[in-house]
This record gives C-alpha cells, structure tokens and sequence, in this order.
C-alpha cells in the first residue's frame, strides 16, 4: 500500500480558494505516497483525526509567518501572511511530532517545524542580519542550484544524501534564527544561514530551507533521495503500527 501524505495548501488573502503548487504534487507522487491537500480545519478534533489518518507530513512553501506566534512584532519587510495557515499548520505539525510520524518541511515548512516547538526567525534576513549574505532570492529558474549548503556529517540528510555539500535553489528572505531544542541544525549556507534542521528524537523529521520539489526536475539525485527517503519513512512508520 502506498502512505497517504498530507500536503500542506495556501491561498491567497480573499481565502477563496486553497492552492498547491503541481510540483509539490509530482513529487510525493514520483517518490511513490498518495498526496492529500488538506485545507485549513481549525477544530482540535478534525486536526487530531488528520493527524492520526496520514501516514506522513509535507509541509510545503508559500507567504510568510505571523511573527506574533513566536512572540515579536511585525517587521516593515514581512510580507503576506494567512493567520488561518498558520494556526492549522503548527497544530497539525505539534500532533504529528506527537505521534512520531514522519514530517518533510521545505522553506516555510522549515520554519514552521521550528515554531511548533518553540523556535524562533528572521523576518527578514537582509534587514535583520547585519553582515553581507548571498543571494537567497535568486534570479535563475526555480529548478537551478544557485548556492552551496554544508551539511553535517552522521545527519539524516547526511545519510539520505550522502553528500558534505549540496547545491540547492533559494527562493526566501526569512530563516531560522534560534533553533528549539528538539532539532539540530544539519545544514548552513556559506553566510551561515540555517538552511536543514532535523529532529533528535525522530527518525524522519527534515525540515530544508530550499525546495528540493522543483529540483526534481532538473533530476538532481540528492532531490530524489530525501523524497523517496521521506516516503519510505512514511511505510516504515506503516508497517511498524501494524505489529
């Protein structure tokens, strides 16, 4: 049986419509998971019983995050924010961490990985970082590896890639900036932003600042490997409640 991965969605602020972008899509599909967008359910209950259905979590990118859920004001760089996103997300992601499922974030969702368990960001890293950083919002198609991450050895990245350096895409002007103890970071760029964290206590928690999504199709290998790590995470998980 294929895992069913929920997938994260956004939507703009009319709130109209949910959103998820057809890469995100192919990419748990190619990996070999079933995706599921999940809209925004607010009630405790219907996010429990999201929570306890879904073999694994992707968290995909989109606007930025409410700075008042980690207890700061709201910056003059911050861009869009979806309160009800937010809410829904980090209380799906608390009951997932909860229950040991396996959780993939990339650029938002890293963040929000990091949020749900006390964490905090830049809201804007250019503003709020005072020395000279690379360009984190290239400008070069979304599929092209534009700058280089570091990545610790005996990590989970480490292991899913088997790689000390990544070249990645960048498509963010906000970070991780203090990481909850629940994660170490696995992964920074040459100006030192936090570009991976991972769980210490899960064996399938990865959160990744860059978009491994739209590398597929550019058939980077290291891209390919997280995903199909991720979802065999997800069978393992599976196959392991059964017993």
């Amino acid at each position: 049986m294929k895992p069913i991965i929920g997938v994260t969605s956004s939507m703009e602020t009319d709130q109209d419509y949910y959103m998820i972008g057809s890469e995100n899509v192919n990419a748990i599909s190619w990996a070999g998971g079933i995706p599921v967008m999940l809209p925004h359910l607010l009630e405790d209950r219907d996010v429990e019983h999201i929570a306890s259905t879904i073999d694994g979590l992707y968290l995909t990118g989109g606007y930025d995050i409410d700075p008042t859920l980690f207890d700061e004001e709201p910056h003059p760089n911050l861009g869009t924010i979806i309160p009800s996103r937010d809410q829904f997300e980090l209380a799906l992601t608390q009951k997932m961490l909860d229950l040991g499922k396996p959780i993939l974030g990339v650029c938002r969702g890293c963040q929000i990985l990091n949020i749900a368990r006390g964490g905090d960001m830049y809201q804007d890293i250019y503003a709020q970082i005072d020395r000279d950083l690379l360009q984190h919002k290239q400008k070069a198609p979304k599929g092209h590896g534009s700058h280089f991450v570091h990545v610790l050895k005996n990590s989970l990245l480490h292991r899913l890639t088997g790689l000390d350096k990544l070249k990645v895409n960048s498509r963010h002007h906000q970070a991780n900036r203090n990481v909850a103890t629940l994660f170490q970071t696995s992964g920074e760029s040459n100006d030192w932003i936090i570009e991976a964290i991972e769980s210490n206590q899960h064996p399938f928690v990865l959160g990744l600042q860059w978009h491994p999504e739209n590398m597929l199709v550019s058939n980077d290998e290291a891209s390919r490997k997280i995903f199909r790590g991720f979802i065999v995470a997800c069978q393992d998980y599976e196959e392991n409640a059964k017993r």
